[in-house]
């Protein structure tokens, strides 16, 4: 599949000090990238060069074939961008203000902002002034601007701050609806780990400049149950007499399994008359494996440069 976005040896030097450090990542259509960094990992400093707020100093940002360095203002044509808590005239209706922003770019039809209102479903509050709108219905017209020109790429920067769980989940379901529908592949930015974990398809995890890992969410099937039953001491020797890999703990053992032997380990301990209270997936959360990949560091908030 061919990138909708590519950084190429991306970089960028402030005095003597290297705060992007030759970053490569390819960002691909339909597909949500969640983008996690410490404190000071050069998380915005990168999201800034992506949207051309701040010039590189090495590298490329190549964005549906067109490089920012050569030719901005065609790149950027193809990006879309919402940050943190998107900025509406309060006075005027939804509506309006998606008119007024469908002026600032060419060929955007009455058509088109009707079709972006229905897909972020406003359409029984669009006539009404943005003064009477939730967080949540803010969030969901800052979203229907950034689609209204078809780009190829989407930005959001910390996108459910401050919205409810009811809200993050239908913000989450309508990213996802795009993403698939439209073919964009959108980039996120969140310090919320447990909401990029269900939201993403992937995270990349940038440390003092560097990218230091991807991790595909789908990667992430169960390898390790954790089963209880009893007689206890006659668990370990079916279990090992069978090939997996036991680990004691206090009430039962940790079994290295797929998914798919589980059933057959079930009826190996319930064939030899044991009692089975218990068989759960054990899994690192995000949260484990991006403490582990940083070494501990804390995760970057919004405004981390």
């Amino acid at each position: 599949m061919k990138p909708v976005v590519e950084l190429k040896n991306l970089s960028k030097t402030i005095g003597k000090k290297k705060i992007i450090d030759d970053l490569n990542l390819s960002l691909y259509p339909g597909q949500i990238t969640g983008f996690l960094g410490p404190n000071g990992a050069g998380k915005t400093t990168t999201i800034r060069m992506m949207v051309g707020l701040m010039k590189q100093s090495g590298g490329d940002v190549i964005i549906d074939g067109v490089s920012l360095r050569d030719n901005f203002e065609e790149g950027l044509s193809k990006v879309g961008v919402i940050v943190e808590n998107p900025e509406m005239y309060k006075f005027m209706s939804g509506y309006k203000n998606l008119l007024h922003f469908s002026r600032m770019h060419k060929g955007i039809t009455k058509e088109r902002i009707d079709d972006v209102v229905r897909q972020v479903g406003l359409q029984n509050r669009i006539h009404e002034k943005v003064g009477t709108y939730s967080l949540g219905m803010r969030q969901r017209l800052g979203l229907a601007q950034a689609l209204l020109h078809r780009p190829k790429f989407l930005i959001l920067d910390e996108p459910t701050n401050g919205l409810d769980p009811a809200g993050i989940r239908e913000f989450r379901n309508y990213l996802r609806r795009i993403a698939e529908n439209e073919g964009v592949s959108v980039f996120v930015s969140s310090h919320m780990l447990s909401e990029i974990e269900l939201m993403c398809d992937r995270i990349a995890v940038i440390q003092n400049g560097k990218l230091i890992g991807i991790r595909e969410m789908s990667d992430a099937e169960q390898s390790f149950y954790y089963i209880e039953a009893t007689p206890k001491e006659q668990v370990q020797q079916i279990l090992v007499n069978e090939g997996f890999a036991v680990s004691p703990l206090k009430e039962g053992y940790l079994v290295q399994a797929q998914q798919q032997q589980i059933p057959g380990v079930v009826q190996s301990l319930i064939a030899e008359g044991l009692q089975v209270y218990a068989v759960q997936p054990q899994r690192k959360t995000l949260e484990d494996e991006f403490l582990e990949m940083t070494g501990g560091g804390q995760i970057a908030q919004s405004h981390t440069k």
